[in-house]
C-alpha cells in the first residue's frame, strides 16, 4: 500500500514540476529582447549632432517675407485724405496721401506712405499687427485689425528735416481685394505735426 501511494505522489510531483518548467520557458520565449545590439552598418556608423548654437540660431530666425499677409490682414497700396490736427507740415494741414502696408512677419509690417501738399512728408514705420477682433457699427459686426508702430518722417522742404514718427490705427478688410484703413499719425519735426488719415487700399500678396 505504501509502495502504491509513494509511486502516485512520485508521478504526480514529477508531472507538476515539468508543467512549471514547460510554462516558465514559455512565457521567457514570449518576452521580447529589448537589448538586442544592432549590426546594421547604418546603426553603427556614428549620427552627427547639432550644436547647440546651431539650434538656437535656428529657432531665433525669422521667415521674411515682403508682401505677405500679416495677422492683420493682407498688404495693399491705396490712396487716402488726411486731416491735419496740429503743426505746419503737409501731416499737421490737409493733404492727399498715398499710402501702403507691406508685411515682413506675421506680426510686423513697414507701411511707407506720402503726404502731398506743397511740400511733402515721407512716413516710413514699422508697426506691430494685432490680430483681428470684432467692432459693432451701425447694427452691423465688422473685423477690425489694430496696429501701432513707430519709425521716421522726412519732410522734404527747402529745409528738409527728420524725426520721430509715431502711427497707430486699424485696418478693416472690406472683401478680398479691397481694405479700408484709418490711423493717427504724430511726427516730431519742427513742431509736432499730427493728423488723421482715412483711405483704402487694393490688397497684393508678394513683392
Amino acid at each position: 500500500m505504501n509502495s502504491t501511494w509513494l509511486q502516485r505522489f512520485s508521478a504526480l510531483f514529477i508531472s507538476s514540476t515539468i508543467t512549471m518548467l514547460a510554462s516558465g520557458l514559455s512565457a521567457q520565449a514570449q518576452i521580447p529582447n529589448t537589448d538586442k545590439i544592432s549590426t546594421t552598418a547604418a546603426d553603427l556608423v556614428p549620427q552627427p549632432t547639432q550644436p547647440a548654437s546651431e539650434t538656437s540660431a535656428e529657432v531665433a530666425q525669422v521667415d521674411v517675407n515682403p508682401g505677405r499677409t500679416t495677422r492683420g490682414g493682407s498688404s495693399y497700396i491705396g490712396v487716402a485724405g488726411n486731416i491735419g490736427l496740429g503743426g505746419d507740415s503737409a501731416i499737421g494741414e490737409g493733404s492727399f496721401m498715398v499710402i501702403s502696408k507691406v508685411g515682413l512677419t506675421r506680426t510686423l509690417s513697414v507701411r511707407p506712405s506720402v503726404a502731398i501738399e506743397d511740400d511733402p512728408v515721407v512716413l516710413v514705420p514699422l508697426t506691430y499687427d494685432f490680430n483681428f477682433r470684432t467692432a459693432d457699427a451701425f447694427e452691423d459686426t465688422f473685423a477690425v485689425a489694430p496696429y501701432v508702430g513707430a519709425g521716421v518722417a522726412i519732410e522734404t522742404s527747402d529745409d528738409a528735416d527728420v524725426g520721430l514718427l509715431l502711427s497707430g490705427g486699424v485696418d478693416v478688410p472690406l472683401n478680398t481685394n479691397l481694405t479700408a484703413t484709418a490711423g493717427v499719425n504724430a511726427a516730431f519735426l519742427d513742431q509736432t505735426d499730427v493728423g488723421l488719415m482715412i483711405g483704402v487700399g487694393y490688397n497684393f500678396n508678394g513683392l
